[in-house]
């Protein structure tokens, strides 16, 4: 954690400081004035020298590269550059380096569609967003980049189809919370082999603790941590630093190479359980806001992102709406940086009026505005909604009926009123809200009231387990028979590690939750623990 003073630089801890103890980034200047604790290109070294290709004598796409974001039209492409990944630097000096990229009809790249190059600026730790447009709707791509004699491996992309499109099937991949340290990530090699069309991944893509020099659970024998990795992330040098040991695990960059990913975030990207301006501790505020800023700025280096969702300080706008032709609406929500902070000390906690209060909100006012003026305005068979953390209630097993999460929905639960009400407003019929966070495998009815089981399913959440966070996990929780008997819309619930996949329909959508045994050891098979069905028109989980 911070020392005392700080870890970042004196002048930076005095910009923030002067920009006050509350929220501070609704003026331009304000923004200018914590610019500069990330750097942007268009001054100081992004007007250096040049890098010339041929002084390159290692690898630097140790990181793979990635795509997403589909739209009709265009599609992100990312890699970054990084011969020695674990490395503070990378293995790069602090210039600029050139570099070219291709999209193909074809795997051998014979039918090239575009072609263009990139700078991969050292302020942007040398990676490399392009947004690839004029592309065809509803067709399978494959991209590359290259600097001198080094070319990257290929992955497959593919735009979604025209908008308003008559699309009778679109499959794609839900996954969460990777925690480098406490496991392998067996199921995102088994994910590199589906049929899918994209991935969601709904937050936890990071976590900020430390890794010890074997890796935790993964117990290297061949391999030595670096000693820069064992503490919390703080600055932005340990953000990016963090994300390059993740994303240098091969099963991970075989995901990526597979199918193109839609991201969002949950907390430990930043810091575990933060509620917008409110760190889960009691550091400053300018430290704080700091902190955020270098995560949110490592976040966007290193995803499949626009420009669009390009940081200004310690703010980004991740949420976002996507269509899959007329077939499906994606709203993608970010319940984590516009939420009021959880109420009762946060943790599972009895509800008390402060919690239960009208002005509590995970959305914040603006987002939640505009998913329910979507839904209004939609004309797709399936709503859906990627985001965080449990929309539906959960009853703690073993502390009693009133004990819910206060990080949760449940812990915002006018919050979720006013989304509900706003979806029984809009006429909509298919509402299915996706989720992660809780490293568990749940299915549940979304009730109209979750105190009367018998009241109207208004919609189907589908929670996808983690790919390592809580180590191997068991089928059956200790907590399983409780929870089913305290919830009565849980219609599946699973403890193992793994990754769902849906399946929509014009008449149906069917759901596949699946597991992997073990990941304290790798190479675990695949197994599909259930499988259910959800009609259009009568929403609710169905056993397939």
């Amino acid at each position: 954690m911070p020392s005392p003073t700080g870890p970042h630089s004196a002048e930076l801890r005095d910009a923030a400081l002067r920009l006050g103890r509350r929220r501070f980034l609704t003026t331009t200047a304000a923004a200018a004035a914590l610019a500069f604790a990330v750097g942007l290109p268009g001054a100081g070294t992004a007007a250096a020298d040049e890098l010339e290709p041929a002084q390159l004598s290692e690898d630097p796409f140790t990181l793979g590269v990635a795509s997403g974001d589909p739209l009709p039209d265009s599609v992100a492409l990312w890699t970054r550059l990084a011969p020695r990944p674990l490395d503070p630097d990378g293995g790069l000096p602090d210039r600029r380096v050139s570099v070219h990229w291709e999209l193909a009809h074809d795997e051998r790249f014979t039918r090239v569609v575009r072609r263009g190059h990139a700078w991969a600026h050292p302020e942007f730790d040398h990676a490399v967003h392009v947004d690839v447009r004029h592309l065809r709707p509803g067709t399978e791509y494959h991209y590359r980049f290259r600097v001198g004699d080094w070319v990257s491996p290929a992955g497959r992309t593919r735009t979604a189809p025209a908008y308003g499109a008559r699309v009778d099937r679109l499959r794609f991949g839900l996954v969460s919370c990777q925690r480098y340290d406490q496991g392998h990530w067996t199921a995102y090699r088994h994910l590199a082999g589906e049929d899918l069309d994209a991935v969601f991944h709904l937050g936890d893509y990071l976590y900020e603790y430390a890794v010890d020099a074997k890796g935790g659970a993964r117990n290297y024998t061949d391999r030595v941590i670096p000693a820069h990795f064992a503490h919390e992330t703080v600055t932005l040098e340990d953000y990016r630093l963090r994300y390059a040991l993740y994303k240098s695990d091969p099963d991970l960059i075989a995901a990526h190479l597979a199918h193109p990913f839609v991201v969002t975030w949950d907390d430990h990207e930043t810091e575990n359980n933060y509620a917008g301006d409110h760190p889960e501790g009691s550091l400053p505020p300018e430290e704080w806001l700091l902190r955020r800023a270098a995560a949110y700025r490592a976040y966007w280096e290193n995803m499949p992102l626009r420009a669009a969702q390009r940081p200004e300080g310690p703010d980004l706008k991740l949420y976002r709406r996507m269509h899959w032709g007329g077939l499906a609406q994606f709203d993608v929500l970010d319940t984590r940086q516009y939420r009021t902070d959880q109420a009762n000390g946060d943790g599972w906690k009895t509800p008390t009026a402060e919690s239960e209060a009208e002005s509590m909100t995970l959305t914040g006012a603006e987002q939640e505005r505009w998913l329910v003026d979507g839904w209004r305005r939609s004309s797709a068979v399936w709503n859906v909604v990627p985001q965080q953390v449990t929309f539906s209630r959960r009853n703690h097993a073993t502390a009693g009926n009133t004990t819910l999460s206060m990080d949760s929905w449940d812990g915002y639960p006018a919050s979720r009123r006013r989304v509900l009400e706003g979806w029984k407003a809009s006429g909509q019929e298919n509402l299915v809200i996706l989720t992660g966070d809780v490293h568990v495998h749940y299915g549940l009815d979304v009730k109209e009231d979750f105190d009367d089981p018998t009241s109207r399913t208004l919609g189907t959440e589908i929670v996808t387990s983690s790919i390592s966070s809580g180590g191997d996990g068991s089928a059956r929780p200790s907590n399983w028979a409780g929870y089913h008997a305290r919830n009565p819309h849980l219609k599946f619930y699973n403890g193992l590690r793994g990754y769902a996949t849906v399946e929509l329909g014009r008449r149906e959508a069917r759901t596949e939750f699946k597991t992997v045994e073990k990941i304290t050891t790798p190479g675990a098979p695949l197994t599909v623990a259930a499988a259910f069905t959800t009609e259009a028109g009568n929403p609710g989980l169905t056993p397939a």
